[in-house]
């Protein structure tokens, strides 16, 4: 398993973004050389665990929680085929393109070894928006990306330090819990009844996602 890509972002004014200036920075690119990576800080505040990339849009992303977005090339590599179009690494506005990895069924807590010094945890999967679809140019792209579920994985920053492309991936820690990035997403998008199964994942969820799991139990009598 190895790190293929980082890709960073630089804030660009588009006609799509969902961000009331109307910028972002989901145009990801490969960049060479080390990136330092840390945790950001918290959600509304801080953007990036990533230096040097731009996260516009702070009410739905960046902070602790949502430090490092992962997709697998392989999933690229499927959509690819399925679109007909090339899709290089980082057009999906993922942080880290990786290979031989199954991101979207990483589970929540599962935690990643990135080269000799960064470890990330997963924390939830990636929901799809607007802007996404703006960036990509396909017509009911958000529809498209929910219905396939491979999610890609986004996670929080463990052990600080730099990373670059090339870099060996070890998976350090798997809970047994079985929760993966790609039943959060499921439970929290078009499969709410797998919100109670979420609770397994204890504290290594996203906050968002476990209250939501949380009030619907409470709902429901549980």
């Amino acid at each position: 398993m190895e790190l293929l890509s980082v890709n960073l972002g630089h804030a660009r004014a588009v006609p799509y973004s969902d961000q009331a200036d109307g910028v972002t920075g989901i145009d990801k690119r490969p960049v060479d050389g080390p990136v330092r990576v840390a945790a950001p800080g918290p959600k509304g505040v801080a953007g990036s665990g990533l230096a040097g990339d731009a996260v516009c849009d702070l009410r739905y992303h960046g902070g602790d929680d949502q430090a490092v977005y992962a997709f697998a090339r392989e999933d690229l590599d499927d959509w690819e085929r399925e679109l007909g179009r090339p899709l290089p690494n980082g057009c999906f506005g993922e942080n880290l393109t990786t290979n031989g990895l199954n991101v979207s069924d990483a589970l929540i807590g599962e935690r990643w070894r990135i080269g000799s010094e960064v470890v990330l945890e997963v924390t939830s999967g990636r929901i799809p928006c607007r802007t996404f679809q703006g960036h990509l140019g396909e017509r009911g792209w958000v529809k498209r990306f929910t219905r396939k579920g491979a999610s890609g994985a986004y996670l929080r920053v463990i052990e600080p330090g730099e990373i670059r492309a090339g870099d060996p991936i070890e998976v350090v820690l798997r809970p047994a819990h079985g929760v993966t990035a790609a039943m959060e997403f499921r439970a929290v998008t078009t499969e709410r009844e797998l919100l109670p199964r979420l609770l397994a994942a204890g504290a290594a969820l996203h906050p968002e996602a476990l209250a939501q799991a949380r009030k619907y139990v409470a709902a429901q009598g549980g």
